[in-house]
């Protein structure tokens, strides 16, 4: 029989007005991979910051079994000299410092007050070959993609003797190649003893990777699926997850109607703001119908989110060329204040960064984007703010036990619908959606879905981002593929398929 590498026994974690955990168990055997799936603010990270120290011993109930012995962890660095590394969602890497640098920040070599840099550098190779980085260790964390500074996290972990290692949302921000990648290096670090646990929306990854999934509903543990036991597919795994069936992960839209051109964007070409030599969007034409989902696909760095920037209100990108056409009318949008006017709306991909305050309550925050709509003057009214945060609340079905909690304080996709709350206030009649359902579970995307639908029945336009190939060809009237900041190509929803989306890449690359 396997060893328990770990145990938590009824771990109950209370917030002010909410209960995160209630009674919690969970088993995980040393040298398997072991995923956490459930929807947004079930409580699967608030679990993993118990078990890691982010909620110090005598912040919660229950106990925490580690190799044999009860462990009260004090802080992280607790946990980290028992060999539990957690990688969180959001990267904690800074971009002006070296791999080595980030690899080795709190955990340097050296004696008292001196640091040993070959030492440091050359410790860094070693990890960073182990996770298959081929950059300098000198290399800046700026200069290196996504993908990449996952590995440097992961490498960074190894680097700290981690036993077991648990990933929130790894691949989050990554494309299908990337993930593909660190699904497959999670594999190797299996074959080689390490214990993972894996917290992640994508269900395809999990019944890849994972040895056993344990299922956390509304903060407490429904059951533990055991492959090659029990049913393991997406749709046995989701029931599980909300309780429900979900027959369609794709809202079907009946009788909308296809209106005129809403936006039209010709010869559109950007420069980086920085590299001012770098074209980042080259001489890119689209158009968008008023009542219609216009999806953008490529790979990382296409150029997708650089295009609808630079879009809404010049805010992204330096020589900025093109015509931009709003209901037939020619355009210039010189800030995001003139693109809110003329009711445009972008809601980023980065939440946490760009669009929401995170000190700051549901309230203002739904209100940010259209002040007028809640203000007498130049005063704004505080009942009115109020009651619009609520109405949003209720429509997006946000959980949260009041408007006035702080958004930080919320889940991922919890934070996604005060983004779009905030957005839908403003009433747009041009809706750019930047990775809309990024690292948020399946029941909560089907609402954002849902939402979407019914924009366009209104006879709005929706310009939807997306990295997940199914849901851009799910939720898609047309689609316009990217690749190297140019069109490849455009893609009906008749006669899109994912097959067909990566031949207009693969073609274009060619220059064909």
């Amino acid at each position: 029989m396997a060893k328990i590498l770990l145990e938590m026994k009824n771990i109950t974690k209370t917030f002010p007005g909410v209960k995160a955990l209630d009674n919690v168990n969970l088993k995980v055997e040393a040298g398997e991979i072991h995923a956490l799936v459930g929807e947004n603010g079930a409580g699967k990270s608030t679990l993993m910051n118990v078990l890691s120290g982010v909620y110090p011993y005598g912040t919660y109930e229950g106990d925490i079994i580690y190799d044999g012995e009860v462990c009260k962890f004090s802080d992280i660095k607790h946990s980290e000299e028992k060999g539990i590394v957690i990688i969180h969602q959001e990267l904690a890497l800074i971009p002006y410092m070296s791999i080595g640098e980030n690899m080795f920040l709190g955990n340097e070599r050296g004696k008292k007050a001196a640091i040993d840099w070959d030492e440091t550098y050359g410790l860094a190779e070693k990890y960073m070959k182990q996770v298959g980085l081929t950059e300098s260790s000198h290399t800046l964390i700026k200069d290196i993609g996504t993908g990449k500074q996952q590995l440097v996290e992961i490498a960074k972990a190894l680097a700290k003797n981690a036993k077991l290692l648990i990933l929130d949302e790894p691949t989050s921000s990554l494309n299908e190649s990337d993930s593909k990648a660190l699904l497959d290096l999670m594999l190797k670090f299996k074959s080689e003893g390490m214990t993972c646990i894996i917290i992640t929306h994508k269900l395809n990854e999990v019944s890849y990777v994972a040895d056993k999934i344990t299922v956390i509903r509304d903060g407490s543990t429904i059951e533990t699926l055991t492959k090659g036991v029990d049913e393991f597919t997406e749709d046995r795994i989701i029931k599980g997850m909300v309780g429900r069936e979900i027959a369609d992960r794709f809202p079907k839209r009946h009788n909308v109607k296809v209106g005129d051109v809403s936006m039209e964007v010709k010869n559109w070409t950007v420069y980086h703001p920085i590299y001012s030599e770098r074209k980042v969007v080259d001489n890119v034409s689209i158009e968008i119908h008023k009542g219609e989902v216009v999806g953008i696909s490529g790979l990382m760095g296409a150029g997708r989110t650089e295009l609808a920037k630079s879009i809404f209100g010049k805010s992204y990108g330096s020589n900025i060329s093109g015509t931009l056409k709003l209901n037939g009318q020619e355009v210039n949008l010189k800030n995001a204040r003139d693109a809110i006017h003329h009711k445009l709306a972008y809601v980023t991909e980065d939440r946490k960064g760009d669009g929401l305050i995170l000190s700051n309550a549901i309230k203002t925050n739904t209100t940010l984007a259209n002040l007028e709509g809640v203000s007498e003057g130049i005063v704004i009214d505080k009942d009115k703010e109020y009651a619009v945060a609520v109405e949003y609340k209720e429509k997006l079905k946000t959980k949260c036990p009041t408007v006035e909690q702080n958004v930080g304080n919320l889940s991922g996709g919890n934070q996604q619908k005060v983004l779009l709350a905030k957005w839908m206030f403003a009433d747009p009649d041009i809706l750019i959606l930047d990775e809309p359902t990024r690292g948020i579970d399946v029941g909560a995307k089907y609402e954002i879905y849902c939402i979407i639908n019914d924009l366009v029945a209104m006879g709005k336009s929706v310009i939807m981002i997306s990295s997940e190939l199914p849901e851009v060809l799910g939720m898609s009237d047309r689609i316009y593929v990217m690749n190297e900041g140019k069109i490849a190509g455009e893609l009906t929803q008749a006669e899109a398929t994912q097959e067909k989306i990566m031949a207009c890449i693969l073609n274009s690359s060619k220059g064909e």
